[in-house]
């Protein structure tokens, strides 16, 4: 862990964090909305896929995919600034919280939900549901089991 705090800390983005006051306020701004932009589309689509607003054509919500992801990817460049420029502690107070690293194991497992769901043909059978139709029984019960909380 050491060492990558340093080489984080070898980029000097926590001497930018210290010589910009407005940039701290300004990527938790965007990291709200990148989190409200990415969990609104993608939770779109997994009520659909879970039976919600029926009349609703599941491809017409998969279009607001691209947004999660833009919402996604500056998660994961403000959350960088927030680790490498840690103006308090540097970066090994983010790297040995224990929060941070259950939060990055849920980002992995999300990400590999995402590519199952992409890459084993599940959406496209979700896809080919009409407007007014159930997902595929077994394609909507493993989503439940994936996206609730306290699943194991």
């Amino acid at each position: 862990m050491e060492s990558l705090s340093n080489l984080l800390l070898s980029l000097g983005l926590d001497e930018v964090v210290n010589a910009n006051d407005w940039l701290w306020p300004v990527c938790e701004m965007l990291h709200f909305i990148g989190m409200a932009a990415l969990i609104g589309t993608v939770g779109l689509v997994d009520l659909r896929i879970l039976g919600v607003g029926k009349g609703i054509p599941i491809a017409q919500l998969e279009r607001l995919v691209p947004i999660g992801v833009v919402g996604f990817l500056v998660n994961a460049t403000t959350g960088f600034i927030f680790v490498a420029g840690n103006p308090v502690g540097g970066p090994i107070e983010y790297l040995t919280n224990l929060s941070l690293q259950l939060k990055m194991l849920l980002i992995l497992i999300a990400g590999i939900n995402v590519f199952i769901f992409y890459f084993k043909g599940i959406a496209r059978a979700a896809n080919d549901v009409a407007p007014d139709g159930d997902a595929p029984r077994q394609r909507r019960s493993s989503r439940a089991r994936r996206s609730s909380p306290g699943s194991a």
